[in-house]
């Protein structure tokens, strides 16, 4: 098929699956355009790649320069949402009280770029990290929180997992690329790395599952039908798209965080807090053991990696050896800036610009202060997550699979790093919502199905008499 009639093909399917999802009762805020454009745009490449006027990073003076095209989109977006924000000032003080680690991390961070040796690109640096908080308040805030987070998340999905199939197959010059040392084809779709292919099949593939999951209980019908058939498209697009990309660490995430939210969301007797203590258990500590105490038989031989996980341990053997101030850190983002990155350079042979581990990450940059905090918004954010859980709140087994992948997925990746699509839907996952701006509930599958079959279930729209307006 020529290039350019597969892109007229593909951007009708991308339309199809727009109305295939459709919700004509949903009452959603115009205002989430600007979480799903700034989606959008963390989730494939960055303004000044698209239109290939970005600088190219071949030394560390040039990294510090950034793209002001690429700022002046951060810039708008960032004043857009907090505008959004200002307005929706009651339910917003109501979450910022509710996640005070969370705000106390970012100010620890802010703090950080003072003993930075380059405070000013430090700083615009956790500007661009705020506008993930964000843009998770623009969606938490929302009149119709869960229609919300349903339509900014998997049509994100809708238009980045298409388009990555779409660049590999018929624009192989933007989608994929070629091993240096190897010459094996490596594919990157709408991003620039496999690992970031990888990670957008991750987040936004665990996102349709739970809307296919959702639709899946609900009442037989075409709507139902619909929404099955869209999720279903996008679901084996990011299979096939997670095989290609060879992404071990997002396949195998995918694997352990979506089995986890089909068995919470389809069986009630999983969504028991101690089972849920013992699944994430388990799938944790296996995971830990596999990777760093050589435990599994062999299993990630089997998974085509070494024991130096791909090089990632002699990464982290660099790193730590350059590393100052283990306490506070160098500064937020300030790692791999300056002397520092042409060290790691000069010592791996390649120009890698992360540790390839989200904790390490932390620690480069904020010291063991940093990691303490982290695990502080780890445990209360979990906490969180099993109190959805037990409430049967909406999005509680979407919080639940975001969790777990974050968690896993930044042993072996820099999840926990600013504009990553991972650590956005980690925020989102970990975010408590107080009871007076989330007055909707999911409920448990027994009632949900009784409602919908007598034609009870009232519409939140109805509930809290708003006026509708477009959406995303």
């Amino acid at each position: 098929m020529p290039p350019d009639v597969a892109t007229v093909v593909y951007v009708v399917l991308i339309l199809a699956l727009f109305w295939l999802d459709r919700d004509r009762e949903a009452r959603i805020s115009k205002a989430l355009w600007i979480p799903a454009l700034w989606l959008l745009i963390n989730g494939s490449r960055p303004v000044s790649l698209w239109l290939q006027i970005g600088p190219t990073i071949d030394s560390p003076e040039k990294y510090l320069e950034g793209s002001p095209v690429d700022a002046l989109v951060y810039g708008t977006l960032l004043a857009a949402g907090l505008i959004v924000l200002v307005r929706r000032g009651r339910q917003v003080g109501l979450l910022l009280r509710a996640n005070g680690p969370i705000l106390l991390f970012f100010f620890y961070c802010a703090l950080s770029t003072l003993w930075s040796d380059y405070p000013f690109v430090a700083f615009k640096r956790w500007t661009k990290a705020v506008g993930d908080v964000v843009m998770v308040l623009v969606l938490l805030t929302d009149p119709d929180r869960l229609s919300a987070l349903k339509r900014v998340l998997a049509r994100a999905g809708f238009v980045l997992v298409p388009l990555s199939v779409l660049l590999i197959k018929y624009y192989p010059d933007l989608g994929r690329s070629y091993n240096p040392w190897t010459w094996v084809p490596v594919y990157s779709g709408v991003t620039t790395t496999k690992n970031g292919l990888g990670m957008i099949c991750l987040v936004y593939g665990l996102a349709c599952l739970w809307c296919f999951l959702s639709a899946y209980r609900g009442q037989k019908g075409r709507e139902r039908a619909r929404r099955l058939i869209a999720h279903g498209i996008i679901l084996a697009m990011a299979f096939w798209l997670l095989w290609m990309s060879n992404s071990m660490t997002s396949i195998s995430c995918f694997i352990m965080a979506g089995g986890l939210m089909a068995m919470t969301s389809l069986i009630r007797f999983a969504r028991k807090p101690l089972i849920v203590h013992l699944l994430v258990a388990a799938l944790v500590s296996v995971t830990f053991s596999a990777l760093f105490l050589g435990a599994g038989g062999g299993a990630l031989e089997t998974m085509g990696r070494d024991s130096s996980l791909t090089g990632r341990t002699d990464i982290w053997s660099i790193v730590l050896s350059v590393a100052r101030n283990p306490f506070l850190g160098t500064g937020f983002e300030s790692f791999w800036l300056g002397d520092r990155l042409q060290s790691v350079w000069n010592g791996f042979g390649l120009h890698i610009q992360e540790a390839h581990n989200g904790y390490l990450e932390v620690y480069l940059n904020g010291g063991w202060v940093g990691v303490a905090m982290l695990a502080i918004i780890i445990m209360t954010g979990y906490r969180n997550i099993i109190r959805a859980l037990r409430e049967n709140q909406d999005a509680s087994c979407l919080k639940l699979g975001l969790f777990v992948a974050g968690v896993l997925y930044s042993f072996t990746e820099a999840g926990f790093r600013m504009l990553s699509p991972i650590w956005l839907a980690f925020l989102l996952a970990v975010t408590a919502v107080p009871d007076a701006t989330a007055p909707e509930r999911l409920p448990s599958t027994d009632i949900e199905s009784s409602r919908q079959s007598d034609g009870l279930e009232p519409h939140l729209g109805q509930m809290i008499n708003l006026e509708p307006s477009g959406g995303v």
